[in-house]
């Protein structure tokens, strides 16, 4: 990870809903090649934020520059140009349910590629392959995949135009320890050898030891901090310690020290 080149800048960032400020000032940088988690107390603007990075939601004030281009000011095609080069896997999958998965990972090649129908169908199968999906599965549709089988699918379809960046909102809820664990291991695995910077917004703690590199704690209408988990889970800020010191919060520790410590030992 390089802090010389940021993908995304959002400075001063500000969100009216209603009668309610949700973001106050929001300031976050994301850095090329790092994965970024997004945490926060209920109702502190996580969803929001990401919408609004996004280009789904307008801010009602501030900056949010992605691959150096301010999107809240952006026209429908520059913007769509934009998103072009990222992926989202949304935290329902927002698989299409009358088409087979392999379909749904070939859509954005057909909306947005002039590439011949054989090419596409080669592409998004390699893609279903990438996910650590069988090759069968191609055929299947979305009602007929595990959870874990359409978190995967999700993930196809989000990196088959070949993004710089991802976005995963929630991409472990719903899915068992075991499943989540592959999952991780899997977001790791595509961000090593695709080269992409990931924004993650989860609640899974143990996601976060796992997979992040940096951890922005959103609370009181802005970023708190922003800094790798270790030294984050260390801020006196009430809420910060609040979200991380419970009884999960400290299992999810005790579990990463553990197995970081197995790894370390068996290296030796």
């Amino acid at each position: 990870m390089s802090k010389s080149e940021a993908i995304i800048e959002i400075k001063d960032l500000k969100t009216r809903l209603g009668n309610t400020w949700v973001h106050k000032g929001v300031n976050l940088t994301v850095y090329k090649g790092e994965v970024l988690g997004i945490v926060g107390g209920s109702g502190s603007g996580k969803t929001t934020l990401l919408r609004e990075i996004l280009g789904l939601t307008k801010p009602t004030s501030g900056s949010i520059k992605i691959f150096g281009k301010e999107i809240t000011k952006a026209s429908p095609k520059t913007l769509l140009e934009i998103q072009q080069r990222w992926g989202v896997l949304f935290q329902q999958n927002a698989l299409f349910s009358s088409l087979t998965l392999l379909e749904n990972v070939a859509f954005p090649l057909k909306e947005h590629t002039d590439l011949n129908p054989e090419i596409i169908d080669q592409l998004a199968l390699l893609k279903i392959l990438l996910a650590g999906l069988p090759a069968e599965a191609a055929s299947k549709y979305p009602a007929e995949l595990s959870g874990g089988m359409q978190k995967r699918a999700g993930l196809a379809r989000a990196i088959v135009l070949d993004p710089e960046l991802i976005f995963l909102d929630e991409p472990t809820a719903g899915l068992d320890p075991e499943t989540a664990a592959g999952f991780d291991e899997l977001i790791l695995n595509l961000q090593s050898t695709m080269g992409l910077t990931i924004v993650m917004v989860t609640h899974d703690l143990d996601s976060l030891w796992t997979v992040t590199n940096r951890v922005a704690f959103l609370g009181e209408g802005k970023v708190l901090s922003a800094e790798p988990l270790q030294e984050l889970i260390k801020n006196p800020n009430p809420l910060i310690q609040a979200f991380f010191q419970g009884p999960r919060g400290k299992a999810a520790e005790k579990g990463f020290t553990l197995e970081s410590g197995d790894k370390h030992g068996n290296e030796c």
